[in-house]
């Protein structure tokens, strides 16, 4: 199992740099960074950073939309950055969440979506691809494709990835959803003469080793108003949900994007000890390496920390040490 961490940019760039550069010399093997450009810092600035500072790791945004920025920028970039890197850039996409809400828009729809990833593959590729009619090509390319990972939790996005996708990310470390979120994404693999098994899978958390369970719910509570929130436009879409995805946002009130991922937001209250501890990955060594042993066997090829729920160093040295090891021995990083 690969290990990662995902870094929410609101804290001053030494420290980001320092935390991604501390996470590989403890054996992480990728970095991602959310990219919602007007609630954080501007993210391909500092994955340049986090390029120019660590040897192996992988990385890149998780997750980006093609409608922010242009596919086409978004290809360069891509490009450019693995050849910074030495081929070390990863592309996360999805429809567009809190980058794209917090400026009033919508989601974009999944039909651009797969068109996007089209035209990503084939300009980083170096091929020449059709683009609004236009002919167009990047020759300078030349340092790989990307792989490119799509966020997704309804039906349709997850058939969506099973017919186009490197890898899935899900965001929760459920069990029992994720082997749900699978299947959908196995059988539209296969109905478009895929091999599932090609299929990279991540599961996205908070994770804390500790065993001050209470206080670790407390500081990851604000995953779950934030998996609530994605799953509250699906409700409308869908009438045959997982219950363990679905039954607790009843008691939803609303969502202030503003407060997007933070410790203590108002706005998760709703959400019971039961859905963090389903969610999350939370507890002593022991409990901790029982859940990811749990995700291995299910498919999870890389548990990613969503590092923002407080102790992130203490985290990164906790994994490094009483956590990765057990797991290093068939770890991928490529």
């Amino acid at each position: 199992m690969d290990f990662a961490i995902t870094l929410k940019l609101d804290m001053p760039v030494e420290r980001a740099v320092g935390l991604m550069t501390r996470a590989e010399e403890v054996g992480f093997t990728y970095g991602w960074v959310f990219d919602s450009h007007v609630l954080w810092m501007e993210p391909w600035p500092m994955l340049t950073l986090f390029a120019a500072n660590t040897r192996q790791m992988h990385f890149g945004p998780c997750v980006t939309n093609p409608v922010v920025r242009d596919p086409t920028v978004t290809a360069s970039l891509l490009a450019t950055l693995n050849r910074i890197s030495g081929g070390r850039m990863e592309l996360g996409i999805g429809r567009g969440d809190s980058s794209r809400r917090v400026l009033g828009k919508k989601p974009t729809t999944l039909q651009n979506l797969e068109q996007a990833i089209h035209l990503i593959r084939e300009l980083t590729a170096g091929h020449e691809a059709e683009y609004d009619g236009q002919p167009i090509e990047m020759p300078w390319a030349t340092a790989g494709v990307p792989r490119i990972w799509v966020a997704g939790y309804g039906p349709k996005a997850l058939d969506t990835i099973g017919r186009v996708a490197d890898g899935v990310i899900l965001q929760f470390a459920d069990p029992q959803l994720i082997e749900w979120c699978l299947g959908h994404v196995r059988r539209a693999a296969e109905a478009a003469g895929r091999d599932f098994s090609t299929i990279r899978v991540m599961s996205a958390a908070p994770a804390l080793v500790t065993d001050d369970i209470q206080r670790a719910r407390d500081n990851s509570r604000w995953f779950g108003g934030m998996v609530g929130n994605h799953v509250a436009d699906l409700v409308q879409r869908y009438d045959d949900l997982p219950p363990a995805l679905v039954d607790y946002i009843r008691g939803r009130e609303g969502y202030d994007y503003r407060r997007h991922a933070e410790i203590g937001s108002d706005h998760t209250a709703f959400v019971p000890d039961d859905v963090v501890d389903r969610f999350c990955v939370l507890g002593t060594p022991e409990q901790v390496k029982a859940r990811l042993q749990h995700l291995r066997e299910i498919g999870v090829h890389q548990f990613n920390i969503y590092l923002m729920a407080g102790d992130e160093e203490e985290t990164l040295e906790r994994f490094g040490a009483d956590i990765i090891p057990s797991f290093r021995s068939d770890t991928v990083s490529a």
